[in-house]
Formats: C-alpha cells, sequence, structure tokens
C-alpha cells in the first residue's frame, strides 16, 4: 500500500511498482469509496496504447463487477478526456483511465475521474487511498456486467457543436493539418476529428506503438522536430501541425513561422481569441504566463491563479465560470466543455482559429500590444521523500534579490514563486509526476530567462 500515492493527476510508476495486485486494491478501493457515498450505476474504463494498459483495464472491470457495478469500456485504446466526457454524457457514476500520460513506456498509471468529469480532488484521492484492500467480491448473481461502446462519436459530436458556437465555422475545407499522435491514443480520435470537419491530414506516428517509438510520447519540441521541419518548410508545408501526447488530454501547435508555438503564447492567443465574442475570467497554474494577465487586464476581465495541476484549474472553472482554463504544459478547457483537459478538442478548436486567421499574426499582434514574453523551465533532480525538506529548508533561503533584481513577493500557493521587481519571475515546486523539482522563470528576452534559471539552479541544488 505504501508504493499506491496519488499526486498531480492520478498515480503513476515503473511497471516493478505498478502491479496488477496494486490496480486490484486501487480498484476494490475505489469501489468501497462509490459504496460508501451510496453511488449505483455504471463506471467508464479507458486506457492508453501502452503494452500493459488493456489488461490493467480489464482487471479493474473485473474488481468493479464484482463489486456489483456495470462497466463501459472503449472498443480500443483511447484518449483520457473521451471517458471524462462520456462520464458526463453517459451520466456515469465514476471513471477510470490507466494511462502514464507523456512518460516513458516503462511507466503506467491510473486516475480516478469522479462523476463530474473534472480531475479528482484530494479529498477523493484521499479517502480512495484509505480505502484500499484486496478484492472483495459479493455474491456472483449480484455481479456487474462489461460492454463495450462508442465514446469517440459522442465526444466528436459534443466538440463540433461547441466550436461551432465559439467560432462560427466548423468548416475546415481548404485547411492542411499535419497530425503527430507520438503514436498514442489520439491516432484515429483526433485526426477523425479533423477530417470530419473537412481538414486535409498529413498524419505522422498514427500507428500504434507501445514503445512510443523508444521514446516518451512527451509533445515537446525536440520530439517533434520531423512536425516542425514539414510545417515550416516553405515550399509545400502543412497549414499548421498539431500534436498530442500519450493519452491525447494535451496538446502543441506548430506554426508555419515560428515552428513549436510556446503553449504560453497560444494560451494568450486562445483566450484573446474566445473575449472577441464572449466575456468571463481566465484560471491559470503559478507557472502559466503572466501574458495571460495582460490579456485579462486589456478586456476587463480577471485572473484566478491556482497551483500547478489540472484538478485545481478545473475546481476554480467551477467556482467562476471561467471562460477558459489552462497551463504552460498545454492542458486545457474552455467554458461549456467537460471541466478536463483536452487535446482531441483544443486540436479542432485551434484549426478553426488557424483557418480564421493564422495563429503567427493573431500571436504578433498580442506581443505588439503586451510586449514579449520568454519563458522557460529546468529540472533538479530531487527523490520524492526528499521534497517536502528541501522546501521547508529553501523556504529560509528565500533571498532578497534574484540574479540582481529585488524579490518584490512571495506566492507560496504551490512552491515558492519569487516576483520580481522588474515583473520577471521565478517558480520553485516539486514535480508531482517524476522525481524532481521544477525551476521555472519568465521575463521580456531569453538571456534573462536563463539568467533566473541559473539563479534558480544554485538557490535549490545545494540543498538537495
Amino acid at each position: 500500500m505504501e508504493s499506491i500515492s496519488f499526486g498531480t493527476d492520478g498515480w503513476r510508476a515503473t511497471l516493478d511498482e505498478f502491479t496488477t495486485p496494486r490496480v486490484r486494491m486501487v480498484g476494490q478501493a475505489v469501489a468501497t469509496y462509490l459504496t460508501d457515498e451510496g453511488l449505483e450505476g455504471t463506471v467508464a474504463v479507458g486506457y492508453d496504447a501502452r503494452e500493459t494498459s488493456r489488461g490493467f483495464a480489464e482487471e479493474l472491470a473485473r474488481v468493479l463487477c464484482v463489486n456489483g457495478f456495470d462497466v463501459v469500456m472503449p472498443d480500443r485504446d483511447r484518449p483520457t478526456p473521451l471517458i471524462a466526457h462520456a462520464i458526463v454524457e453517459r451520466d456515469l457514476i465514476g471513471g477510470f483511465a490507466i494511462t502514464a500520460s507523456h512518460n516513458p513506456p516503462e511507466y503506467n498509471g491510473v486516475k480516478f475521474i469522479p462523476k463530474d468529469g473534472a480531475p479528482a480532488l484530494p479529498e477523493v484521492t484521499d479517502a480512495i487511498a484509505d480505502r484500499l484492500a484486496e478484492p472483495d467480491p459479493l455474491p456472483e448473481d449480484e455481479h456487474g456486467t462489461v460492454e463495450e461502446v462508442d465514446l469517440v462519436t459522442p465526444h466528436a459530436d459534443a466538440a463540433l457543436e461547441l466550436v461551432e458556437e465559439i467560432t462560427g465555422s466548423t468548416d475546415l475545407s481548404g485547411l492542411t493539418v499535419a497530425y503527430d499522435a507520438m503514436h498514442g491514443s489520439g491516432r484515429g480520435t483526433t485526426d477523425a476529428l479533423l477530417e470530419r470537419a473537412g481538414a486535409s491530414l498529413e498524419c505522422l506516428r498514427c500507428e500504434r506503438d507501445p514503445e512510443f517509438g523508444g521514446g516518451a510520447p512527451e509533445p515537446a519540441p525536440e520530439n517533434l522536430e520531423t512536425l516542425i521541419d514539414l510545417v515550416t518548410d516553405d515550399d509545400a508545408g502543412p497549414d499548421l501541425g498539431v500534436a498530442n501526447d500519450g493519452d491525447a488530454d494535451r496538446i502543441a501547435i506548430v506554426t508555419p513561422e515560428r515552428g513549436y508555438l510556446d503553449e504560453n503564447l497560444f494560451f494568450a492567443a486562445l483566450y484573446d481569441y474566445l473575449l472577441e465574442n464572449d466575456a468571463g475570467s481566465v484560471i491559470r497554474t503559478v507557472s502559466t504566463t503572466f501574458l495571460i494577465d495582460r490579456v485579462a487586464e486589456a478586456h476587463g476581465e480577471s485572473v484566478h491563479e491556482v497551483p500547478v495541476g489540472f484538478k485545481w484549474v478545473a475546481e476554480a472553472m467551477g467556482e467562476h465560470d471561467a471562460l477558459v482554463g489552462g497551463e504552460e504544459s498545454g492542458g486545457f478547457t474552455v467554458r461549456g466543455h467537460v471541466r478536463e483537459k483536452d487535446g482531441v478538442l483544443m486540436a479542432l478548436l485551434a484549426a478553426a482559429m488557424h483557418a480564421e486567421e493564422p495563429l503567427d499574426e493573431r500571436v504578433d499582434r498580442l506581443l505588439s500590444e503586451h510586449g514579449t514574453v520568454v519563458q522557460d523551465k529546468i529540472s533538479v533532480a530531487c527523490p520524492d521523500e526528499e521534497k517536502t525538506r528541501v522546501l521547508e529548508d529553501l523556504e529560509a533561503e528565500i533571498p532578497e534579490d534574484v540574479a540582481g533584481t529585488a524579490v518584490d513577493g512571495v506566492n507560496t500557493a504551490d512552491g515558492f514563486k519569487l516576483q520580481l521587481a522588474d515583473g520577471s519571475w521565478l517558480l520553485i515546486r516539486p514535480s508531482g509526476t517524476e522525481p524532481v523539482l521544477r525551476v521555472y522563470a519568465e521575463a521580456e528576452d531569453e538571456q534573462r530567462v536563463s539568467e533566473l534559471l541559473e539563479a534558480g539552479e544554485k538557490l535549490v541544488e545545494p540543498l538537495v
């Protein structure tokens, strides 16, 4: 039981720890939790493209069934946001996704999604952790059933309806999109949605490979070189490039002029676009750009800052009826959709935005109006069991200035965010999915960001 811990987005571990007996225990814990909450009905169980994921999903389904719950499963590995959407659309009592998202193939993971379709908050995951136990079957005549259902069509219908409501049209005919599935669960889902809207598709890594080509299905620039080269080709490049991570809840965008479009810039462009025809506040994490704040201020809107983790974005989306919520790692959702990050929906919305006005032009205009913003991050190795101590020690080491600029304020919502007198900032926080501390910095140019990251690394490394 000590090996099972729920981090930023569920429990993830390498396959030497993420074992069938432990997955069964998680299944029983959720079954007990649902029973204790007085919930009866059906649970969704989905999974990603990893070699072991289907088997783990079937184990979860068995445990749920012997506890009296019916289960619906997709026809094959499908994106996590489709599970969240199905929970709401089918009025289910919850759901599971077996996925390690962007982690390398030697990892797997499990996340429980409650009946509202939003990520589980700590009070839920703590309640589940308290109930970890071996399966406790009911009599056979009380067992539930398993049914395979179509999760793709209802999600696609909802995405098309919402994007048409936002943009006025989902006609992407004449637009060519290069889509990189990174061998993950977005293949046959994201590309199919774009094709249904009329776009012409050029597909990369749209075949299932449980090893993800020998790397991690992380849509970072260094992992998308082929897509970037294709889109930035002056002679025959597609109009837009889109990539999803392993379970397609995140998105990366590639444009003809910029190549990889920083997620912060896309977020700002997205919010600016939505505000043209609607109103509402925005939710961003502490690691997300202040450019969002400048866009909000220009429109008389407010910004709600939350800790890293989409569960906090989702919670604030509900509290404030926000127009959009997102994080710098490429996870976004919009008002009117399920409160879970959705890289499939966002692919369609990004393509519709680009068809109306090239994203490069919108970003150029934003930066001209609000100033240049550059952000980057590094990781400092730190064992999980040492993270709390390091942060406690760091509290006593907060400097009065960083890289020659005074510290104006310190935000402790998630680690330590040092807000500097020149408008730049430095953030040090523990990763919820890897044994590292993250060091983020934002400033007006790359050189200043490098200086801040170096200062942050020097600040935290001696404490590890």
